[in-house]
């Protein structure tokens, strides 16, 4: 099975920019957006053979989510279930009978972390969410973290200790969470890979410098890592300041 996630910073303008053309060359199975940034009646998009299910942010041009996939789920859950998450369209949860899947845009802690205290409330609700899920059946997420989780996933973490997505506390919950039975799958194939990014500034050439973090990922539930057969960046794929992230799952 291969799956593909993908932040596309604004979802009508990534198609400009390649877009659809990267879609039917992926020929994933399941395909997850993150910042699709509008709601599903603002553009006419469809792919033949995937039904396509959106979470869109009550505010408009803001966060939102979107899920393609060739094979239809038992069943699709939107939010954490929790009203003061429920406003930003920022999960949706397919379930498949033998696995969860879960695409998240976890929420930014922004400028002088103006949104650090909700972001903890956040992760805390969010890995309720899904250890719940675990409990039932094997989980596979994949989203924007928003956070670099070490000091390897970043090309500048000296001087990026106090800001969001690599504060101490935004890489303690990610530690928490993977401490309680999930998998970094790119981490667990590539432990010491350097220089591996999947968002970059738009600023000071970063990307053409390669200046980069790692915040977009797929972690999958400890009983799949053996089954996990690659997890890989898309960087050369332009359309957003994020690149797509792969992964290759056997799962019969």
């Amino acid at each position: 099975m291969k799956l593909i996630s993908w932040n596309v910073n604004g979802l009508r303008a990534c198609i400009t920019k390649g877009f659809e053309d990267f879609f039917k060359q992926a020929d994933a199975d399941i395909f997850c957006i993150q910042e699709t940034k509008m709601q599903q009646e603002q553009a006419e998009i469809a792919f033949d053979g995937y039904t396509q299910y959106w979470n869109s942010a009550v505010k408009k041009g803001y966060s939102g989510t979107a899920v393609f996939s060739k094979k239809e789920p038992l069943s699709v859950a939107y939010d954490l279930g929790l009203d003061k998450h429920n406003d930003e369209g920022r999960t949706i949860t397919l379930e498949f009978e033998d696995f969860y899947l879960v695409t998240v845009y976890t929420p930014n802690s922004k400028r002088e972390l103006a949104r650090l205290d909700y972001r903890m409330e956040w992760e805390d609700d969010f890995r309720e969410y899904l250890l719940k899920l675990d409990k039932l059946k094997p989980v596979i997420l994949c989203g924007d973290l928003n956070v670099a989780h070490t000091e390897i996933d970043l090309k500048n973490p000296k001087t990026n200790t106090k800001n969001a997505g690599f504060t101490k506390e935004e890489r303690a919950k990610m530690t928490e969470l993977l401490g309680n039975g999930f998998v970094d799958t790119f981490r667990y194939l590539y432990p010491e890979v350097t220089e591996a990014y999947t968002w970059w500034s738009y600023m000071f050439k970063a990307r053409e410098k390669n200046a980069g973090w790692r915040i977009d990922y797929f972690v999958v539930s400890e009983c799949l890592k053996d089954k996990i057969q690659d997890s890989l960046i898309h960087k050369d794929t332009l359309g957003s300041d994020h690149c797509p992230v792969e992964l290759d799952i056997d799962l019969d």
